[in-house]
């Protein structure tokens, strides 16, 4: 794929608005990452169109297996928590009104056209997605059911199909912000005045597993909308650009980002309560700052959209590959929180036991992994798709390329000095206590390329 390839031209191929105006019998609504009832126009569209509705959430096996990057299920236990949280809320939410929620374990590719079949449907609804992977799934179902109507809506994003405008993509973020700052904004829309009944009978509920939570903060629609009402009832935002880089989760950054990545809030809510709380206290750089967050979290899903599966390749965006490789026990100590750093070991241990981290040790750890142990980036993104609770595709990739110095960035990688960060960020090292992080390791390395040990 065409690294300059507009989004212009990739939504005439795959990914223009899907819309319908047919009346359908019965409908399949295929949640994805926007497991909310609130601003979900597409459920609206659905329950509008059909009489009766299927709806279904499915969980990719492959997802839950090791690969070659990482050991263990796809899915850490603190992630699958999360996702459990946000399932079970929508589907009580859904059982209040009278509809039900299809959980399964299954691969969508197979389990979408088993309840076309079992329940003669006619219109799949599905939120478009930035992965390449959840794209080609929808693109595979249309060429194999050509006879059914598909529907698809980019309500994952803060301008939608608006965005689609630009004749090329921006190949930095700066000059995406300057293409999209001041466009509209929908203003959110209301839950669907009623759902029509399920055809089937059969809802499920799977336990959470246990885990810690992240600032005690539990994923779900109604979660993330009371989180997002008493945030904005506090002085925070106008706070939140000398707060966002504090180690550690709490009152330092919005935590918005669980609510986001399951889609249990949408950008637009946001934005809408923000605009609201600027009314009413007035605007500053850090009410401008969480506006400048989420426009990056904007240009992450658009780079991912164009980037398809460069979003995953070694060189990344970049002509020349990184000085990068895979050095085992390198990876180990990082993930176990076993380096020569203690800030990079208490950031790594608190990610590992709660699923989340602050976005300075994001920054942090990625650059340790790639600047200091030279170990293939890719690892760490990975790891990080396993572990975190807000794990976003286009962010987590996209953000991993940046510190590789393979993204869209002129600039070519980031390199952060360890000790600099800890005496900004920790310099009492509570944060290194709190979370264990000095275990006074010294070496990078205690065995060879061969796996001979080094030193007696």
């Amino acid at each position: 794929m065409s690294k300059s390839l507009g989004i212009a031209m990739y939504f005439d191929a795959d990914f223009s608005p899907e819309t319908s105006s047919s009346r359908h019998k019965t409908g399949i609504y295929w949640f994805g990452n926007d497991q909310r009832i609130a601003d979900n126009p597409l459920l609206t569209q659905a329950c509008e169109q059909c009489d009766r509705l299927v709806l279904v959430y499915c969980i990719e096996p492959q997802f839950l297996r090791t690969n070659r990057y990482i050991t263990g299920s796809g899915l850490s236990t603190n992630r699958w928590r999360a996702l459990m949280e946000s399932l079970n809320q929508l589907s009580e939410q859904l059982a209040d009104r009278g509809q039900q929620l299809l959980l399964k374990i299954a691969p969508a590719l197979d389990m979408i056209p088993a309840l076309m079949r079992c329940y003669n449907a006619t219109v799949v609804y599905r939120a478009s997605h930035a992965g390449v992977y959840e794209r080609q799934q929808w693109q595979i179902l249309k060429s194999k059911y050509p006879y059914l109507e598909y529907v698809s809506d980019e309500q994952l994003t803060l301008f939608g199909s608006v965005a689609a405008g630009l004749d090329d993509f921006a190949p930095t973020f700066s000059q995406f912000r300057r293409h999209v700052e001041g466009l509209p904004i929908a203003k959110p829309v209301v839950s669907p005045a009623f759902l029509p009944p399920s055809p089937a009978n059969e809802r499920t509920r799977v336990t959470p597993a246990s885990g810690i939570n992240s600032g005690g903060l539990i994923a779900g629609e109604l979660n993330g909308q009371c989180h997002l009402a008493s945030y904005f009832k506090t002085t925070l935002p106008s706070r939140y650009k000398e707060t966002r880089n504090h180690l550690g989760a709490g009152e330092s950054s919005t935590q918005m980002s669980l609510y986001l990545s399951h889609g249990n809030l949408s950008p637009r809510q946001i934005v809408a309560k923000l605009r609201d709380y600027e009314a009413l206290h007035g605007e500053n750089e850090s009410t401008y700052w969480i506006y400048f967050e989420l426009l990056w979290r904007e240009f992450f899903f658009w780079h991912a959209v164009v980037a398809g599966s460069q979003l995953y390749a070694f060189s990344g965006q970049a002509d020349t590959p990184p000085l990068l490789s895979a050095y085992p026990e390198r990876y180990r100590r990082w993930v176990n929180g076993q380096t020569a750093h203690p800030l990079v070991n208490a950031c790594m241990n608190e990610l590992r036991e709660t699923g989340y981290l602050s976005n300075r040790g994001r920054q942090i750890v990625a650059s340790c992994l790639v600047n200091e142990l030279s170990v293939d980036w890719r690892f760490g993104a990975a790891y990080f798709e396993q572990q975190l609770v807000d794990y976003d595709v286009g962010s987590n990739w996209g953000n991993w390329q940046y510190i590789a110095g393979v993204g869209c960035d002129a600039k070519g990688g980031r390199h952060f000095n360890l000790d600099k960060q800890q005496a900004l960020f920790d310099c009492q090292g509570h944060y290194v206590k709190r979370w264990q992080g000095d275990i006074g390791v010294t070496r990078v390395d205690t065995v060879d390329a061969a796996d001979w040990p080094l030193y007696p």
